[in-house]
């Protein structure tokens, strides 16, 4: 069922995109409207975008297998950086479409053009709150990426709006440089869209890598493992996000006199508690290491995060 609701939510972001190019791009063109054209241009883009999401989602919803023991949970991870790369992409066309619209003629806005960029930013901002929410819940990388680029739309469509408005409003009102209000604000959006794909990238490029998550949240895991009455010594937590789950790896101490089927317990024990205190958990790998009464000296807080 939850799967389900992140494969609508994929489906409705590839719908909406089509419709929602083919709006701008034609307002864009029969207005000339720089802003709008470069906007339907981004959403062409996002048309790929979301399909590549919706085929990760799909990828890393399967389960492991003898070629992929941890899943494929990073399948929405590459997902995610493609559509970082499509977004700084499109984010360089839309600034130079724009400066380059400065040193022509400023073309006339049109009342049209102005409806089109509202039902946008609308509908766009719909999209967003939908998707996260729903990319949240599920912790999809994928969705989660898809969100952030109805935001950068949202962004777009924004400036657009204000650029067009501005435009208008000169038909009315004298406005210095309003007439080149529309290239301006295709600038603005350009910013804007570098600025969110260049953190996404960052985020993916972190978890591909396996960067490690925030000592804050690896204390968590220590003080659970600590709680364990059997655990003489902690050497090790390192945990890493794979995707939309997280995998945990840890190196405990315990009495060398204990027997193999007490020290499986205790794995048991941690691995049972970890998951129960982080839902985003779903695979914890306890080693043991023997721990003898001389080793008391050494201190139970020197502890390695990776």
């Amino acid at each position: 069922m939850e799967n389900r609701q992140s494969l609508l939510a994929a489906w409705v972001s590839v719908i909406s995109n089509i419709f929602l190019t083919i709006i701008k791009i034609v307002s864009g063109v029969l207005f000339k409207s720089q802003v709008l054209l470069a906007d339907g241009i981004h959403n062409a883009a996002d048309v790929v975008a979301s399909a590549v999401s919706l085929g990760s989602m799909k990828i890393s919803n399967q389960p492991a297998d003898e070629d992929h023991p941890y899943g494929h949970g990073k399948a929405e991870v590459v997902s995610s950086a493609f559509v970082s790369i499509i977004l700084i992409l499109a984010a360089i066309y839309i600034g130079y479409e724009s400066i380059m619209a400065l040193f022509e003629p400023a073309s006339e806005a049109h009342w049209i053009a102005f409806i089109a960029a509202i039902i946008s930013l609308v509908w766009k901002y719909a999209l967003y709150v939908y998707t996260m929410r729903i990319g949240k819940r599920q912790r999809s990388k994928g969705l989660i990426a898809t969100a952030y680029d109805h935001l950068a739309d949202v962004y777009a469509s924004l400036a657009a709006v204000i650029g067009i408005g501005v435009s208008l409003l000169n038909q009315f009102i004298t406005i210095p440089y309003a007439q080149y209000g529309d290239p301006i604000a295709g600038i603005i959006v350009a910013i804007l869209i570098l600025n969110l794909a260049i953190h996404m990238m960052k985020d993916s490029i972190d978890i591909l890598m396996e960067a490690s998550l925030p000592v804050e949240r690896n204390h968590r895991y220590l003080e659970t493992i600590r709680s364990n009455a059997h655990v003489k010594r902690i050497d090790s937590v390192r945990a890493r996000n794979h995707g939309h789950y997280v995998l945990v790896d840890v190196r405990v101490a315990v009495s060398a006199d204990l027997s193999i089927q007490q020290g499986h317990d205790v794995c048991k024990q941690i691995k049972k508690s970890i998951i129960a205190m982080d839902d985003e958990v779903t695979e914890v790998l306890v080693h043991l290491n023997p721990w003898y009464e001389e080793d008391q000296h050494i201190s139970k807080t020197e502890i390695h995060f990776h």
